[in-house]
C-alpha cells in the first residue's frame, strides 16, 4: 500500500511538470546560469572590445578640462579580475588616464572609516538624481548634497577626511595604491592644474557649502578634491577596485586588511543608485551592477561576490559616461548573466 502511494506521488509530480499556459503545454525547465569561474577569457574580452571599438566616433572626449581634451579618442582597454583574483587584460592595457569621479568611492570609504556613516550622511543624502554630476542640486536652498557621487557631495566628503593640508589627498592616493597593489600610481600635475584653473563651478559649490556651514576651512580642501580626480590609473587598476568592493573590501590577492562587509554594501549601494549620474536608473535596468564612471573615460564595476571589471575609452556620451565602456560592460553582463537581476 505504501509503495502504491509513493508511485502515485512520483507520477503526480511528473505530470505537474507540464503546465498548460494559454492552451499550450510547456515542460518546466531549470535554467543554469553561465556565471562560472573559468569562462571569461582573453578571447571573449577581445571579441567584445573589437565589437565596440568604433563607438568612440559617436561620443566626445571631455574638453571642459583642457588637459582631458588631449586624450586619444581611439584608445580602448578592457580588464577583468575573476573570482580567483586572476587578471585578464585586453586592448591598450598600459594606457594611463585620470581616475576622476571614480575616486569618489575611495574618499567615501576613508571618510566613513574615520567618522562613521551617520556623521557623514547627516551632511548629505542617499538620493539618486536626474541631474548632471556638476549640478548644484538643492544647495541653493541651503540644503545638503543629494549624494556623495555628485560633485557637491564628493567635495564635501573629501573635506571631511581628517588631516591638514594635503593629508586627506595623500590618504586617498595611498588607498588607491593599496587596493591596486600598485605603488607607482601618482597624480597628473598637468591635469590637476587644469582642473584647478577651470574648476569654477566646483569652486562655487565649495563656497556655497562653506557659507551654509557644511564645510570648514580654506580652498586647500577643494584642491585635495582636484588632486584626487587627477590620480592616474589603468583599466586593470579599475578592475581591481571593482573587485575590492565586490568582495567586502578584500584585495584581489586575498589581503583582508580593510575587510568590512557593511562598508562595502554602502559603497556599492551608492554606486548602484548614483554612480553613473543621471543615467544610473537606466543603467540599473540594462546592466544591473554597482558601477562608477569618470569623465577621464574609465568605468569601475563590482559584481558582488564575484568579479571586478574595468574599462577605458575616453569618448563620452552626453551623461559623461564612456560610450564604448558602457557597451563593453553591457555585452559582458548579458553574455554571462552577471547582473544582479538576472
Amino acid at each position: 500500500m505504501k509503495k502504491n502511494k509513493r508511485s502515485t506521488l512520483i507520477l503526480g509530480l511528473f505530470l505537474t511538470s507540464f503546465l498548460p499556459i494559454n492552451g499550450i503545454t510547456y515542460a518546466q525547465q531549470t535554467v543554469e546560469k553561465t556565471t562560472n569561474k573559468t569562462s571569461i577569457s582573453t578571447k571573449v574580452l577581445t571579441e567584445i572590445l573589437e565589437k565596440n571599438r568604433a563607438l568612440y566616433k559617436d561620443g566626445k572626449v571631455a574638453d571642459y578640462i583642457p588637459e582631458l581634451g588631449k586624450m586619444d579618442a581611439k584608445a580602448i582597454a578592457f580588464s577583468v579580475v575573476d573570482e580567483n583574483g586572476k587578471i585578464i587584460n585586453v586592448g591598450d592595457i598600459n594606457q594611463k588616464f585620470t581616475i576622476q569621479s571614480i575616486s569618489k568611492i575611495i574618499s567615501l570609504m576613508i571618510a566613513v572609516n574615520e567618522k562613521g556613516e551617520k556623521n557623514i550622511f547627516d551632511k548629505m543624502g542617499y538620493f539618486g538624481t536626474d541631474k548632471p554630476f556638476n549640478y548644484f542640486a538643492n544647495l541653493d536652498n541651503s540644503g545638503k548634497p543629494l549624494n556623495p557621487m555628485m560633485n557637491a557631495g564628493a567635495i564635501l566628503t573629501t573635506s571631511l577626511i581628517e588631516g591638514e593640508g594635503e593629508i586627506p589627498f595623500q590618504k586617498i592616493l595611498d588607498m588607491v595604491r593599496f587596493i591596486t597593489k600598485n605603488p607607482s600610481i601618482n597624480y597628473s600635475k598637468s591635469v590637476y592644474n587644469s582642473e584647478k584653473d577651470t574648476g569654477n563651478r566646483n569652486r562655487g559649490m565649495f563656497y556655497v557649502m562653506k557659507n551654509t556651514g557644511l564645510i570648514d576651512g580654506d580652498e586647500e580642501k577643494l584642491n585635495n578634491y582636484f588632486k584626487q580626480c587627477s590620480i592616474e590609473v589603468t583599466a586593470e587598476d579599475l578592475a581591481k577596485i571593482g573587485y575590492f568592493f565586490a568582495h567586502q573590501c578584500t584585495r584581489f590577492d586575498g589581503d583582508k586588511t580593510y575587510k568590512n562587509a557593511e562598508l562595502a554594501k554602502l559603497i556599492q549601494s551608492q554606486m548602484m543608485i548614483a554612480g553613473m549620474y543621471e543615467f544610473s536608473g537606466e543603467y540599473a535596468r540594462t546592466v544591473g551592477l554597482p558601477s562608477k564612471s569618470g569623465v577621464g573615460g574609465g568605468i569601475s564595476v563590482s559584481v558582488p561576490g564575484k568579479i571586478g571589471i574595468g574599462t577605458f575609452s575616453p569618448s563620452l556620451d552626453y551623461h559623461g559616461n564612456s560610450l564604448a565602456g558602457y557597451h563593453m560592460i553591457l555585452d559582458l553582463v548579458n553574455r554571462y548573466e552577471l547582473g544582479l537581476f538576472d
